[in-house]
């Protein structure tokens, strides 16, 4: 090899050493007869010195680098003098003379800083995503990735679980996102479809009698990016044979627990991670994902401002709805301005306003107060247990508006509060999801989860009389208001699979033409089975201290789902479309 030792790993007990060195130019400072650089190579940087008393001709050749220059050193450890040790390098104590240097190739000067963390923007990051992964951020941020899948594969391994490959190429089926296709030369005018998640793949593999099934899969969704979305994933796909939603998530705690004790320094919040139903988690926090490092839960006024002469108030329960409050401590001092914003943000999420409460040392001062009984108001600082210096918030309106937009108020004023501790990691399972959610859209009933996920035992003759009442052997698995995983107990019997299907409004020739092969295997002795998939993108993100899954992932796209560095997605050239038979038309051609 070129190298010898890495940068990164010497250490004063490496003093005396002759070593030879490989990497990048980090930064070069020239101090007239001698010359420092810092080298980098992936394990860190180590200071070189050049001498011109030892070698004039590696003295010129040093005067030429400037950042980036990619060179050889050969050269001595020695020890650094004690006022020069630099405690902010692992490799601080020592220094290498240099003996030997070559430029082994030149490097233009770069679009932006890669010895420093400045701000960049992101489509020049994007468009030179490989100078940007050379940046320490970055490069940090993939080793993580890479120990955080090492040690999943590890723990796997030790408790009898078999890593399989499940096919890129599948079949498009209904229900989900969309999927991305893929038109097949050999059978014109027909398409694959890139899995959206190995579902039935792994269901089939349970099938098959391997019980203990994981992969490290790759996932394609055709929907709109965000923070925690990209159109390609990653994520731990599991199944086990003969098993309760409680074996998995006793697998699936075991595990992140061990992950975080070995892979991080955060503080894990709760001990065991505490369980939650959906109703409970929607009634409480008003998200089906909580965030739960502080507190501010949603209360219900609705008993107590049910006969209120505020109008909106009383009509709004009436009519079925719900009065729920939060309460932010010390933002009584909000502005109007400020209280403005608030309320606009409420109605960006379907609320029709926003009744705000300051708690003052006379009791609660709020344009709505003069609609309020004395009776009223006391029973409001009771239940939220209110002090003064505090704000209230309320929303009117039907359950799920309310949840919406409380939930979102909460983690606005959460962050706005600084209440989101970064060293904490608070996991928790939701359990007990509605089986179906209504598609006002569509007209129809759709699965929350998935169509194969499982009814609860005693539910399944609500399934064609009360569908909205059904609940699912679903868990999620949930981390600082992020959804990490998600998974569920599966429909192993033909007649179960049908009546969800029926449910779903799918007609018994689309199931059979969609979904044949997986009703057909269940007539052959398919076993009980259940299993979860984790979000790796979005686990690295929480440990890496990223907003963005787009900073763990190593060659992302950006929101508009474009790819910078490869200008991609780019058309095809005719020979290719006459190939696979098709024809573009564009939108004025639609």
């Amino acid at each position: 090899m070129l190298k010898t030792r890495n940068c990164g790993e010497l250490r004063k007990s490496d003093v005396g050493q002759s070593v030879t060195l490989a990497g990048w130019v980090h930064r070069r400072r020239d101090h007239g007869g001698l010359i420092f650089l810092d080298v980098r190579d992936r394990s860190g940087i180590v200071q070189v010195v050049c001498d011109a008393e030892v070698s004039e001709t590696v003295h010129q050749l040093a005067s030429t680098l400037r950042s980036e220059f990619v060179v050889q050193i050969k050269g001595d450890v020695r020890a650094r003098p004690p006022a020069l040790i630099n405690p902010n390098l692992s490799t601080g104590e020592i220094e290498v003379a240099t003996s030997d240097l070559h430029i082994l190739n030149p490097a233009q000067t770069t679009p932006f800083a890669i010895n420093d963390e400045s701000e960049v923007s992101d489509t020049v990051r994007l468009k030179y995503r490989y100078l940007d992964l050379r940046r320490q951020r970055m490069q940090r941020n993939l080793m993580l990735r890479h120990r955080v899948i090492s040690f999943i594969r590890r723990f796997l391994d030790q408790r009898d679980f078999i890593d399989i490959e499940t096919p890129i190429l599948l079949k498009s089926t209904p229900e989900g996102a969309r999927d991305f296709v893929v038109p097949s030369r050999v059978h014109p005018g027909k398409f694959y479809a890139l899995p959206q998640s190995p579902q039935q793949m792994k269901q089939l593999l349970m099938v098959a009698g391997f019980e203990r099934y994981f992969q490290i899969a790759r996932c394609f969704r055709d929907e709109d990016l965000r923070a925690d979305r990209q159109l390609e994933f990653t994520q731990l796909d599991l199944e086990m044979s003969f098993v309760d939603s409680e074996d998995v998530q006793v697998l699936m705690e075991g595990m992140m627990l061990a992950l975080f004790a070995q892979l991080s320094d955060k503080k894990v919040q709760l001990q065991p991670f505490p369980i939650f139903t959906y109703a409970e988690a929607m009634e409480r926090y008003g998200s089906d994902k909580p965030d739960l490092r502080f507190g501010m839960e949603l209360l219900d006024l609705s008993d107590l401002l049910a006969d209120s002469g505020f109008g909106v108030f009383a009509s709004t329960v009436q009519a079925g709805g719900q009065i729920k409050a939060l309460c932010a401590p010390g933002c009584a001092t909000y502005s109007r301005r400020q209280l403005d914003e608030l309320t606009a943000e409420a109605k960006q999420k379907g609320a029709k306003g926003l009744v705000w409460m300051k708690v003052v040392a006379e009791g609660l001062r709020s344009p709505v107060t003069k609609y309020l009984s004395a009776a009223e108001q006391e029973g409001i600082l009771r239940r939220t247990q209110a002090q003064q210096g505090d704000l209230i918030l309320i929303v009117a309106d039907q359950p799920a508006v309310v949840a919406e937009a409380l939930g979102h108020l909460r983690l606005l004023m959460a962050k706005q509060l600084g209440l989101m501790d970064a060293n904490v990691l608070a996991c928790a399972w939701v359990v007990d999801f509605p089986l179906l959610e209504w598609s006002e859209e569509e007209n129809r009933w759709q699965a929350m989860h998935h169509p194969f996920t499982s009814a609860r035992d005693q539910d399944w003759p609500l399934l064609a009389t009360d569908p909205g009442a059904v609940l699912a052997k679903a868990y999620d698995l949930v981390c600082n208001g992020m959804e990490i995983g998600g998974g569920s107990i599966r429909i192993h019997q033909q007649d179960h699979q049908n009546q969800m299907f029926a449910a779903l409004g799918i007609s018994p020739e689309t199931a059979q033409a969609q979904f044949g092969h997986l009703l057909e295997a269940f007539q052959y002795g398919a076993p009980p089975h259940g299993g979860i998939a984790l979000g790796l993108d979005r686990i690295v993100a929480i440990l890496a201290d990223e907003a963005s899954i787009r900073d763990v992932i190593a060659f992302p796209k950006t929101a508009s789902a474009t790819d910078l560095m490869l200008n991609s997605p780019s058309p095809l050239d005719a020979t290719q479309l006459t190939e696979l038979r098709l024809a573009v038309t564009t939108a004025d051609d639609a």
